[in-house]
């Protein structure tokens, strides 16, 4: 079972852009008027016209998204005055491997709701059904022994749902944002005067949060391990390099502490493999949540 993020803002900015309407307009229910921003549907198809079909993946994949699609139709609804007049029904559970050709969810109600809002929710379930298969085909290459995580690389609006697909697919979570964990870079540690006075700085006003240091040299992983990083991330180096800098912070991780490595910085799918002989014990990568959309479409059925 996953925690799906709060999304209600960002499908309402989503289905406002489509319909050429300011998001209050969305947000507002019992708008009778709304659906005749979609000119189309408007013109062509009678109201009080029924929709029944199936929203399809075209492509094998791990479906993500699915409570999400079904919440844009019912938004709306809502915002059309037509209340609970569009039913989803998921046909298999979040993170389930399908192939080519797959029903994964029944649509069913007001044909202009449908029509409308359809572009909105295939778009949602196409962009996490991506990432979360992005991250399976990651976390299974890379074994038990690697926890492979993400970024904070992500299209803007999209973090919380993007990180959710991620979980999803199999794989890990990196920090959320600026706010749920320190994470000290080299601009950081040339205004904090050193390695040592950065993370004593960062305990001393979070004592709460983790504390991970970058280090582009094994000098500099030795360094933030003796300070007491909770994490030291090895930023571009080579797998011979991750070896050694993981061999050094575990010698100079203090003996109470636990101090995790992570390698970042041109981590590519192919180096997974390589990575493993390393011992390090997380990979990040932008590639988890800036992967491609997968295609899915909605067939109706007659």
């Amino acid at each position: 079972m996953f925690l799906l993020p709060d999304c209600d803002a960002l499908i309402a900015s989503a289905l406002a852009e489509d319909l050429g309407v300011p998001v209050a307009r969305v947000l507002r229910p019992g708008d009778v008027s709304l659906l005749e921003r979609d000119v189309t549907s408007a013109s062509v198809v009678p109201a009080g016209v029924r929709f029944q079909g199936r929203i399809v993946a075209r492509e094998a994949c791990v479906v993500c998204g699915l409570p999400v699609a079904e919440r844009v139709f019912e938004m709306l609804a809502i915002a059309a005055g037509l209340g609970d007049d569009v039913e989803v029904f998921p046909l298999l559970a979040e993170g389930t491997a399908v192939t080519a050709g797959t029903p994964v969810a029944e649509v069913s109600g007001s044909a202009r709701v449908v029509l409308a809002a359809e572009r909105t929710a295939l778009d949602l379930v196409m962009l996490l059904s991506g990432i979360a298969t992005e991250a399976a085909r990651w976390q299974a290459e890379a074994g038990e022994s690697i926890a492979v995580t993400d970024t904070r690389k992500t299209l803007p609006g999209l973090r919380d749902l993007s990180k959710y697909a991620v979980a999803v697919g199999g794989a890990h979570n990196h920090r959320v944002g600026l706010w749920d964990m320190v994470l000290v870079k080299d601009n950081h540690i040339a205004h904090a005067g050193g390695i040592a006075a950065a993370v004593g700085a960062a305990r001393a006003v979070h004592p709460e949060l983790l504390v991970e240091v970058e280090a582009d040299t094994i000098g500099q992983a030795t360094e933030a391990a003796a300070a007491g990083a909770d994490i030291v991330l090895l930023d571009n180096m080579d797998d011979a390099t991750t070896a050694e800098a993981v061999r050094a912070v575990r010698a100079a991780c203090p003996m109470e502490k636990e101090c995790l490595t992570e390698a970042s910085g041109k981590i590519t799918f192919e180096r997974l493999a390589g990575l493993r002989a390393t011992g390090v014990d997380r990979v990040s990568s932008s590639a988890l949540t800036l992967a491609l959309p997968v295609d899915f479409g909605l067939d109706e059925v007659t």
